[in-house]
């Protein structure tokens, strides 16, 4: 029987492009992950290896698609077709088809192929996590803040963030009075103590 996987690595990303290509080779059975890449402890590809018994197919539109850790990945692939007994096809790369060749060449290639996409793949995602690391470090350098906005409070604010803290008045009226959100109200009313706190020590 042949079998698709489809993953993308956010909820909000969609999957109809791979799972058109899958279509495309007559694939119908197609188990989806919106999950990060960097392991396999995926709840759909984990029931899809359960169903794989010898002599299935596997298509994956990409290598990426499939993985993104290294060894897990080569491992991962030596599960489906040395224990499982079952072929790997990635539409994106022809050499990557354990169908064209059954002799030792043909799986000392595929094997070799693998390995090195593989492994390409993991250090460009470590490669970009660097640069994102380096980047934020030289933007917070510069000043640049990160995270929302923080709201302009309101001019009776701090008056009554006072009454709310020596127990005037609860949280939920206080943030009513100045017109925002109880869980603002305490968070800031809370880091004018901690201010206070500072100047005093």
């Amino acid at each position: 029987m042949n079998y698709g996987y489809a993953r993308v690595s956010s909820i909000g990303q969609r999957l109809d492009r791979q799972i058109e290509e899958l279509h495309k080779v007559g694939v119908t059975a197609i188990f989806c992950d919106k999950q990060s890449g960097k392991n396999f402890e995926r709840a759909e590809y984990v029931r899809m290896l359960t169903q794989l018994s010898k002599g299935d197919v596997l298509f994956v539109k990409s290598l990426d698609r499939f993985g993104r850790n290294y060894k897990e990945v080569v491992e991962q692939w030596r599960i489906i077709t040395k224990i499982k007994e079952c072929d790997v096809v990635v539409l994106d790369m022809p050499l990557l088809d354990t169908r064209a060749e059954k002799n030792l060449l043909g799986t000392f290639i595929s094997d070799l192929v693998l390995q090195i996409l593989a492994f390409v793949a993991e250090n460009e995602r470590a490669y970009i996590r660097q640069r994102a690391s380096e980047g934020i470090a030289l933007a917070k350098a510069r000043g640049v803040k990160f995270g929302r906005p923080r709201r302009r409070l309101p001019k009776n604010f701090k008056e009554v963030a006072l009454c709310y803290l020596e127990g005037e008045c609860t949280g939920d009226s206080a943030a009513e009075r100045v017109g925002i959100p109880t869980s603002t109200f305490r968070r800031c009313a809370l880091e004018i103590l901690e201010k206070a706190n500072d100047k005093d020590k």
